[in-house]
């Protein structure tokens, strides 16, 4: 499949999105933007400025992409250096949560793509989805406060193809891999209505269903773990909570924080199904 060039309109299906999602969340919309620097910024600051109907916003490219601990998230990039459009597929989801306890959302929501795409696809504590050992994609969610609302910003990067960057800190797979063909309207069309349906199941019941769910695709569990706090252990799965169950020399200790990294020992390589 060739990929369109930046001065194409890829066939985004926002009418036909709108028409799945507003049923399951009153008043949202689907926008879709040529760039930005981050979607996930893009919807921080339109809460801010008093938009806070739900919007799920595109970006066909991102020019300050952001993942985890303010890590730099790349957007892929012709051979010419310039973003492809069709390399993957990055997008965020704002809306309000009045839940009070957002354990485990990340857990969630990485739970509802990898069950929404293959059964292959594993899931590293607290926000990778994983196949193969090699990285698929993340999730990155941050949290506003506007009066006595409480909105989520849920940002989602999926890779199509599979980066080539010399300065990957994990080895990477993309999506085209498990399915030839596959482009970023039809990918957002798959994960778009799992995605909305696992927030409202999560605002009413929270993270403790999914538990079973998600242990069954945990690759870190049973395997040596070490966490950038100085801990490290065995990876035990996750309790009700979302927390990672960790079996140390002083006994089952719980990881709470996503801000702690947790990494595999070099002898406790992560898993290819």
């Amino acid at each position: 499949m060739r990929a369109p060039s930046r001065n194409e309109t890829p066939s985004w299906p926002v009418a036909a999105l709108q028409h799945e999602l507003e049923p399951l969340l009153a008043g949202l919309s689907v926008q879709v933007m040529a760039e930005v620097d981050s979607t996930n910024s893009e919807l921080m600051r339109r809460i801010r400025q008093g938009q806070h109907a739900p919007l799920l916003l595109v970006a066909e490219c991102q020019s300050a992409g952001r993942g985890r601990q303010g890590r730099t998230w790349l957007s892929h990039t012709d051979p010419d250096g310039q973003p492809h459009p069709q390399a993957s597929l990055t997008f965020s989801l704002g809306l309000a949560l009045q839940r009070s306890d957002l354990s485990g959302l990340s857990l969630a929501v990485g739970l509802a793509l990898a069950e929404a795409l293959h059964p292959d696809i594993g899931l590293k504590w607290p926000n990778d989805l994983w196949w193969e050992g090699q990285k698929l994609g993340g999730i990155l969610i941050e949290t506003a406060n506007q009066g006595s609302q409480r909105f989520a910003v849920i940002g989602v990067g999926l890779n199509l193809t599979q980066p080539q960057a010399d300065d990957l800190r994990a080895p990477a797979a993309g999506l085209r891999q498990l399915f030839p063909g596959l482009d970023a309207a039809a990918l957002l069309s798959r994960v778009a209505l799992p995605l909305v349906q696992a927030l409202v199941n999560f605002e009413a019941s929270g993270f403790a269903p999914l538990q079973a769910a998600f242990t069954s695709r945990d690759i870190l569990r049973g395997k040596a773990l070490v966490c950038s706090d100085g801990r490290s252990g065995t990876g035990a799965g996750v309790d009700t909570r979302g927390a990672l169950l960790l079996h140390t020399a002083h006994g089952l200790e719980a990881v709470l924080s996503d801000e702690v990294s947790v990494r595999p020992t070099p002898n406790s390589a992560l898993p290819r199904p």
